[in-house]
């Protein structure tokens, strides 16, 4: 097992939530950097074994939200954090901008739809935060309204918490300059080029904006039935096992159980 100073601290304060450029470097107490990527799939296994009891057991549910900059690693960590899982057991949802017919519901109604049901595990790629962020920084809403928006995302969530969905919010946090670095390989990698938007750079231009757009989401909205997680996330294999060493001890610690044999089976014989 990972020793502790190398696993993520919910946030509890808003004196934690350090999301300066030097904060997204990875922390001190990881495997050496040659064992890192192995360590990460020494957690993706753990998922793997645990998602297996996680479905029998049908009582729970994972919700694991995913939000960040541009280029921060969110379609990265999916990837590989869940390489291991069953496709059966897992959901992704990535959150584009709303559509006219979602615009015509309230903000949650999109979000509500797409949250997993007991035994699932559920991953949203941006999500409902999106929508106390990026109004923010463009002044769409006023602050009131964001200040509503705070309390009806919580209490979202805890009606999802207190109806068996665990949830696990992760922002991963990239400097400036890691950002900058992996923009140029979009433009400059064919491979990497579909990935590319000019909005990025309108985004980027906005850094200062955003970032106390998520200082103030995460401050308002890290409650105790849904911790958000800071993930410095300049090093793609820090990233990866820092997120899934997360995941596997949250289910590990939900004590899963492999259902008994239906007593009315018990004796039965395969002829």
């Amino acid at each position: 097992m990972p020793p502790s100073k190398s696993r993520l601290k919910p946030v509890t304060s808003p004196r934690q939530i350090r999301i300066g450029d030097s904060d997204a470097a990875p922390p001190k107490g990881l495997p050496k950097h040659k064992h890192l990527a192995e360590a990460a799939e020494e957690q993706v296994d753990r998922i793997r074994k645990l998602q297996q009891k996680l479905y029998a057991d049908a009582r729970f549910a994972l919700l694991v939200v995913l939000q960040g900059r541009d280029a921060s690693g969110k379609d990265g960590t999916v990837r590989k954090v869940f390489s291991g899982v069953n496709p059966m057991g897992c959901e992704v949802t990535s959150f584009k901008a709303p559509t006219e017919i979602e615009k015509e519901h309230d903000y949650l109604w999109r979000v509500h739809e797409r949250v997993p049901p007991r035994r699932m595990i559920g991953i949203f790629n941006r999500s409902h935060y999106e929508d106390v962020i990026v109004p923010r920084v463009h002044k769409w809403i006023p602050k009131k309204a964001l200040s509503a928006r705070f309390e009806q995302i919580n209490d979202f969530e805890r009606m999802l918490s207190e109806n068996s969905v665990v949830i696990l919010k992760f922002f991963l946090h990239v400097s400036r300059d890691e950002q900058k670095k992996r923009l140029k390989e979009r433009l400059e990698d064919k491979k990497k080029n579909w990935k590319f938007r000019a909005g990025d750079l309108d985004d980027r231009a906005l850094w200062d904006d955003y970032t106390k757009a998520y200082r103030d989401a995460i401050a308002n909205c890290s409650t105790k039935w849904a911790r958000w997680h800071i993930v410095p996330a300049d090093d793609e294999d820090a990233r990866d096992f820092l997120v899934a060493t997360k995941i596997a001890d949250t289910l590990d610690a939900l004590n899963l159980r492999y259902p008994p044999l239906d007593p009315e089976l018990k004796g039965f014989k395969i002829k």
